[in-house]
Parts: structure tokens; sequence; C-alpha cells
């Protein structure tokens, strides 16, 4: 079969399957053949933030990722997700066209889940036509990818309670529901409880994932890895933070993987300041449940007052305000500025407020 390409292969082995081959475009990538119809429909498949966020966690996990880290950050009307995986990776030659209509590596892998029929090779057209800027950052065949995607939730929007953890409430039946508003935590729960024990999903700001990240890869390389690894080469992509020489390497490292971040909190990774996140499973299991402490006959006492908290999204806004007044005096005496609004997640146990920073100086 010397000089074949991986389409006449197709052609010679699928017979009538070759129409739909248009394009071997090399590294096991092919672009199948579409209509002017389907790229329309592609474009309408994604409408929110949260469509956005399933679809990259579908992608990831389609590439074989074990470990997938999902960071989010909204600023003024912009959304900004980061996602990072230890998958397959992309070779570079392919990071452009990926996210054109029809473009895949896996031919023959189209399959419903959940979520509806994927691996046709528009999911990713579907959002870099929807959202302000889409592009892969780094990839690497083996080493995983960090892929970005920017919104304007004015023209693709999402859910205005972006604050409320899930939780989940026990059925007549027995069995357990989750419940709360079907924002992207919640989005990004279900696709991590569909999917436990074959992968896990991690959650949180990009400072907080980069924390994560950089725990892994202290965890993972050695000690002469870390010190001589320099650029990373050959060293998967979701372990580089630890090769960071200080707090400025490691803030430049964080951005290259979009993971924009201050000087000032690399230096806190650095000195362990930061926690390290939990999977999103094991989030769940600590925060969306009822108390189990209570003896039956109290559990069905205070039934009535069992709910979860839901805070009203101008209470939600109240708050964001409060916390900026209370940051002046703190961001003038340390020469810190924000970076985005304040982020508040309501939890059954805990209301938590996390404020994105940089130093002005």
């Amino acid at each position: 079969m010397e000089g074949d390409t991986l389409s006449d292969f197709i052609d010679d082995v699928c017979g009538e399957s070759r129409l739909r081959v248009e394009d071997d475009l090399g590294d096991g990538f092919v672009r199948l053949r579409s209509s002017e119809a389907e790229r329309r429909q592609a474009a309408q498949d994604i409408r929110s933030s949260e469509d956005v966020v399933i679809e990259l966690l579908r992608n990831a996990r389609d590439a074989g990722a074990s470990r997938i880290f999902l960071a989010t950050q909204k600023t003024g009307n912009e959304r900004l997700l980061t996602v990072l995986d230890d998958g397959q990776g992309i070779p570079a030659a392919q990071h452009e066209r990926i996210f054109e209509p029809r473009v895949t590596s896996k031919l023959d892998s189209a399959h419903m889940d959940k979520w509806g029929m994927h691996g046709r090779g528009m999911a990713l057209y579907s959002i870099s036509v929807n959202a302000e800027e889409a592009r892969v950052l780094q990839s690497e065949p083996g080493l995983g990818t960090s892929l970005t995607v920017a919104t304007d939730t004015e023209s693709l929007a999402e859910k205005a309670d972006q604050s409320t953890f899930p939780r989940f409430e026990q059925e007549p039946s027995g069995s357990w529901a989750m419940r709360g508003p079907k924002n992207i935590v919640r989005t990004a729960a279900e696709f991590a409880l569909e999917h436990r024990g074959d992968l896990s999903v991690y959650l949180g700001t990009p400072v907080e994932v980069a924390a994560t990240l950089y725990q892994l890869g202290l965890a993972s390389l050695s000690p002469a890895v870390r010190a001589f690894g320099g650029d990373g080469t050959g060293i998967p992509l979701v372990k580089r933070l630890a090769l960071a020489a200080g707090p400025d390497d490691l803030a430049d490292r964080c951005e290259a993987l979009g993971l924009p971040l201050s000087e000032r909190s690399a230096r806190r990774i650095l000195d362990g300041a930061i926690a390290a996140l939990d999977p999103l499973t094991e989030r769940l299991a600590a925060e969306s449940f009822p108390r189990q402490a209570h003896r039956p006959s109290e559990r069905r006492r205070n039934s009535k007052n069992a709910r979860s908290l839901r805070l009203a999204p101008e209470d939600i806004d109240a708050l964001k305000r409060g916390i900026g007044r209370l940051m002046e005096p703190v961001a003038e005496t340390y020469y810190l500025e924000a970076v985005g609004e304040a982020e508040v997640i309501v939890g059954q146990e805990a209301i938590r407020i996390t404020v994105p920073i940089r130093t002005s100086l």
C-alpha cells in the first residue's frame, strides 16, 4: 500500500462509505463531506455557555482523557472557559483545522450519549462560530490539550444564576435526583457523574485550577525532572506547571495554558496557600446531599426546613458589590486590582466567594 493515503485505504475497504471522506488531512485526521444545511444546523447547536461546556467536556472524553480540568471566569460580559486534559493530544498542523466543519480523527466513532449525537466533527466548529474566540493554546500527541473559548454573554446566553451548587433530593421512590439551575457547575457535575469511574472532572477559577495542576505535577514528577525539565518537552501538559522556577515563571506558564493569574497568586500557589480542587464527584458527595447526622425522627421533623439555600440574583449582586467595597482598602494596601467579577457559589453547607486579583505594580 506504499503511497496510499488514508482516504485511499478507506475507499478500498469501505466501499460506499468513501463518499463520506472529502479530504485526508494527515496525522489520522480527515474532513468529512458536509452540506451547507448541516453547517447551518451545527451553528444552531450552541445556544449557551452551558452548551459550550458540555461539548468541550465530551471532546476531551473522546480524546481518551482520564482527567479534565475546567477553568471558568467571567469579566463583564466575557465568559472565559479553558479546558485542559491528559488525553491523546492534537498535532500542531491540526490546531486550527479542528475548528473547521466535519474535521475529525474519529471517522467511524460517531455515537449517541446522554447529550445527543457526538463524533461528527461538528462540535468545535459549532463552538467557534458562536464564540468570540476559540483556539488550541497548547497540545502535542500523547501529551494532552489546552483549549480556550471566550464568549460574549450578551450574544451567547447563560443561566443568570451561576452561583448555586447542585443538590440532591430524595424522591418518594427512594432514588436521588439532582436539583438546581442548569448552570455551568451543574452541567459539569452531570457529566462527571455520568462518567464516574472512567474519568475525573475538576472545576474552578483559573487560580484554583492552576494550583491543582501544580500540585499534580509536584506529586508525580521527580525532583530531578522538575529541576531540569526546562520547557516541559515530553512531559504531559497537566504536569508542566510544577517545572516553574518562580512566581513570574509560573504566571507566564499559566497564561500560556489559558489560566490568567497574577504573580501574587502564583506566589501563593508555590507557597501551598491555595488548596488543590477535589474532583467534582467528591465535592458532590460532600456538599450536595442533606446532612445524614440527624436521626430519622429529627429528619422528618425538620424536613420542611431542609431545603438548600438559594439566593435571589439581586442578593448575589449585592454580595458582589459588598465584597468589592470591602476589597478596596485591602487592594490599596497590597497594590491589587480585580481581574473579574467575584464568583459566588452557594452550596448546602457554605457560601464561597472568590475574588480574582492581580498586582497593579
